[in-house]
């Protein structure tokens, strides 16, 4: 059996900058990838308004209200940028408040892959594995490798910032925390509170943010590994922690809705892996509108991002704007 993946902390080997094949071009750099799509209603396989869909008519109103006025605060916030030359003196966001963002799209993220596609999933037939890159095991990554999927498409954007997903009782020694990334992890252990420093060992601002079990197929999975160092996991309990480094202080607005860009990015790369991988199995589930909630089915990547930055955007903008109004 092997072991889960390493999950490199600071890949400082040049990148080729990624182009997302299905979107025409890289957004790095821009706000247009940013731009929140009002989420569709799930439909089944004859075009009708699915069970899912009926039975969460207000939940799904409300996301589409909030994508709909995040949408309008990405506008306002790109209409009114200041120009090339203005830069130097725009606001500057600390990058302590982007990394919240960031953890906050992540979270959001994790929570979506964890309950609509593996909790739901698992009860329609789909498995997911440590092993699922192998060809006969026929499965997604459990929510830690998907993590771990995304941070390893988002050191290929060409952005020096960095996803680390860590732990005090890793499987894989590699991702076991050192130094002063260690000293923190305890104080997060102690209090579960978010850590910001700078690490000068590397040169990077950095911060933990807690990474509690919340789903019992993690759990089950961390404590059946044989080689686990600790067989006693419970759901609630700090498993590790999600790290974010990056060598600015502070970022202007638009930097940091590029950072969020980068993020969206990976998110989607890593998903659509996914459904390559979904399309070698000897049974595919149908991939399209729909969400294993419904039956053997799996949303399309732009279903899925639909979701995923519906989720995360009132947050995301709500903090963007209070800067972009502090300019004012």
């Amino acid at each position: 059996m092997e072991h889960l993946p390493a999950m490199s902390r600071f890949p400082w080997e040049p990148r080729d900058e990624y182009s997302d094949p299905h979107r025409g071009r890289s957004i790095r750099g821009t706000t247009l990838g940013l731009l929140p799509r009002r989420p569709g209603p799930v439909l089944d396989r004859q075009g009708r308004r699915s069970a899912q869909d009926q039975g969460r008519p207000a939940a799904m109103k409300t996301v589409a209200l909030i994508a709909a006025v995040a949408a309008v605060i990405v506008a306002v916030v790109v209409a009114n940028a200041p120009p090339p030359d203005d830069l130097a003196q725009a606001t500057k966001i600390p990058v302590a408040d982007v990394f919240a963002v960031l953890e906050a799209e992540n979270d959001a993220v994790r929570k979506l892959w964890t309950e609509e596609i593996v909790g739901a999933g698992q009860g329609r037939g789909l498995r997911f594995d440590k092993d699922w890159r192998d060809p006969q095991t026929q499965a997604g990554p459990l929510p830690a490798l998907f993590l771990r999927e995304i941070a390893e498409h988002l050191r290929q954007d060409g952005l020096p910032l960095y996803l680390f997903l860590g732990s005090d009782f890793p499987i894989n020694e590699a991702n076991r925390f050192t130094g002063l990334q260690a000293e923190y992890f305890a104080e997060i252990r102690m209090t579960g509170e978010p850590q910001f420093f700078r690490d000068e060992e590397i040169g990077m601002h950095t911060a933990m943010f807690s990474d509690v079990a919340v789903a019992q197929a993690c759990v089950a999975c961390h404590n059946s590994e044989p080689e686990t160092p600790k067989a006693d996991w419970k759901v609630g309990d700090i498993m590790g922690a999600t790290t974010w480094s990056y060598p600015k202080e502070e970022v202007a607005v638009e930097e940091a809705l590029s950072l969020v860009g980068a993020l969206r990015d990976a998110v989607r790369v890593a998903y659509e892996h996914y459904l390559d991988e979904v399309e070698t199995f000897d049974d595919p589930p149908a991939v399209g509108a729909g969400w294993p909630a419904d039956g053997y089915l799996l949303p399309s990547a732009d279903q899925f991002m639909h979701e995923a930055e519906a989720r995360a955007s009132a947050r995301t903008m709500q903090v963007l704007l209070r800067y972009r109004q502090s300019e004012g």
